[in-house]
């Protein structure tokens, strides 16, 4: 998306850096332990994660209508949580269907399931496509080269602090002769936010 914003990541950054320094002259943090458990998370967090999620849905019909019923408690199915922070978010799984399409924004600033996805992408956190979105998704979608037909309903979903949202989308046509793996690997992070086919 064009009008990506870099200032405000290093605003934040920058702020960020001078709580832990503040914690951490006091003795409440230990930065070592702080960047192993950093380090430890990010290696975890991954959008292969996210694929996973969507793969089993596709080939385990039980598993599905578990995990779009009550996500948290469907992914440890997986070894997967959406802890690492100081409480656990819920997850709300959104399905695409032939008739509807689900896009995921956070409009007032860049929540997103960090640990299933990984970091997120520099679009997703600007000004441009959290204001944007909400408005046009049809016309936000055509610039990711996604277009759909104008029967299709488009739900665009607000991640907030506590609630982040992935989605589940369409299985492609042609990939009955795939395994769990196979499938997993067709999945992208984009498709998890709901910008692009997979």
């Amino acid at each position: 998306m064009s009008g990506d914003h870099h200032g405000g990541d290093a605003a934040i950054a920058a702020r960020v850096r001078h709580v832990e320094a503040l914690l951490e002259q006091r003795g409440l943090v230990d930065a070592q332990e702080l960047d192993r458990a950093l380090e430890a998370f990010l290696a975890r967090a991954s959008p292969a994660s996210g694929a996973r999620i969507v793969a089993r849905a596709w080939v385990d019909d039980a598993f599905r209508e578990r995990l779009l019923d009550d996500a948290n408690a469907a992914l440890p199915e997986l070894g997967l949580t959406m802890g690492g922070g100081l409480q656990e978010q819920r997850l709300k799984v959104v399905e695409n269907t032939a008739a509807t399409h689900n896009v995921v924004v956070c409009t007032l600033c860049s929540c997103y399931p960090i640990a299933l996805l990984g970091p997120s992408p520099t679009w997703y956190k600007s000004e441009a496509y959290r204001s944007r979105v909400v408005r046009d998704p049809r016309g936000v979608l055509r610039e990711f080269g996604f277009e759909l037909g104008p029967a299709v309903q488009i739900t665009v979903w607000d991640a907030s602090a506590e609630s982040r949202y992935l989605v589940l989308p369409r299985r492609p046509a042609g990939t009955a002769g795939l395994d769990e793996t196979g499938l997993a690997g067709l999945v992208t992070r984009n498709g998890l936010i709901g910008v692009a086919p997979v």
